[in-house]
């Protein structure tokens, strides 16, 4: 574009000038000025270039074309891949148009083809191009991130199944609380060494029972199992809750586990003796579920075992001391020093005695 012999004094020139530089400031310009005899002719030569990327030093473009059994180096976002021309343009793809001499691509000085994208998801397209399917990943945030990519390489095929993905996902509604049920004791401990969570067990199995049930001990076995949902509903988010219905070794028991070690355990079973034989008494220490179920809270975000928190927690020490409680009455009980609270009342009770005599 040229512009010869205008009549325009010095600030219009100057004017001129400006307004042109505004203009094209997404441009590379070079303008040439050439004034004439006259002062007020201004004769501008202005040549536009698109203006490109800038480019790091050592970097440079050019033409890829090659074999298909020419292997290349890919650096997608900094994740670093080796594949042949062939996989690259197996598909009609942008790639394709990258790798067949039909684009400019930009190489560094070691010979790196360099991609300005994330390469998270390359190799997945990688395999998609060499073998025409590929697993999908199972968030659905990953797979948009996957369509994504797609659509940038203008790969049909992946696009499709992404979309495809994501529709069927929207149709299926996700359970918002899911509590796994164990089918072996590996499963088990697979489950609560892997877990980021506090882990909260309710083992419940009428199976293991040899002998009859007293009257109110079903409606606590009830009892146990809604108290187990809600606690499911409400803290699935922040505890991880599984139920085992397979155990051999109880018939009501909640285990609470944090780091993968167990901090507390409330059984709920025990064998009372009437006149003619034994019966199994369930309870339903609702408090004390409660108390540990708070507890076991504590260990949310933390990197490792506390064994300060992990005493403070362990209600009476009964875990440390590897023996369970049932409910206030069996536990007062079980507690060893049960008997010599019972010897010193009675020891109180005599010198009562005494004292009345005497008198």
């Amino acid at each position: 574009m040229s512009i010869k012999s205008l009549s325009l004094s010095f600030y219009e020139e100057q004017l001129l000038f400006s307004k042109l530089v505004f203009a094209f400031s997404f441009w590379d310009v070079f303008a040439g000025f050439k004034i004439e005899t006259k002062v007020t002719t201004l004769t501008v030569t202005v040549i536009l270039v698109p203006k490109r990327k800038p480019v790091m030093s050592g970097d440079h473009r050019t033409v890829i074309k090659g074999a298909p059994s020419q292997y290349v180096k890919l650096n997608v976002g900094g994740s670093l891949h080796y594949t042949t021309i062939g996989t690259l343009t197996k598909h009609d793809s942008m790639l394709r148009a990258m790798f067949s001499g039909r684009m400019e691509v930009l190489t560094d000085s070691e010979g790196w083809i360099l991609i300005d994208r994330c390469g998270r998801h390359f190799g997945t397209i990688l395999n998609f191009l060499r073998d025409g399917s590929v697993p999908l990943p199972d968030s659905t945030r990953e797979i948009s991130e996957l369509l994504a990519e797609a659509k940038y390489y203008l790969i049909q095929e992946l696009m499709e199944c992404c979309e495809s993905a994501l529709r069927k996902r929207e149709m299926d509604l996700e359970p918002i609380c899911r509590v796994p049920l164990i089918t072996s004791s590996k499963e088990e401990q697979m489950l609560i060494n892997s877990s980021t969570k506090p882990v909260v067990k309710l083992l419940i199995n009428r199976h293991n029972n040899k002998y009859s049930y007293t009257n109110t001990s079903d409606d606590n076995l009830l009892k146990n199992v809604e108290l187990f949902d809600k606690l499911s509903l409400r803290f699935s988010g922040r505890v991880l809750f599984i139920k085992d219905v397979i155990g051999s070794t109880e018939i009501c028991c909640w285990s609470f586990y944090g780091h993968g070690r167990k901090v507390a355990e409330v059984c709920c079973t025990s064998i009372v003796y009437a006149t003619d034989k034994k019966h199994t008494k369930v309870e339903f220490p609702e408090a004390r579920i409660y108390e540990e179920t708070l507890n076991i809270l504590l260990y949310e975000n933390r990197n490792g075992p506390d064994m300060d928190l992990m005493q403070a927690t362990s209600t009476r020490g009964a875990v440390a001391m590897g023996t369970t409680y049932t409910s206030d009455d069996e536990d007062d009980r079980r507690t060893p020093g049960s008997s010599s609270r019972e010897s010193r009342d009675s020891c109180h009770l005599n010198r009562i005695r005494n004292t009345k005599q005497t008198s």
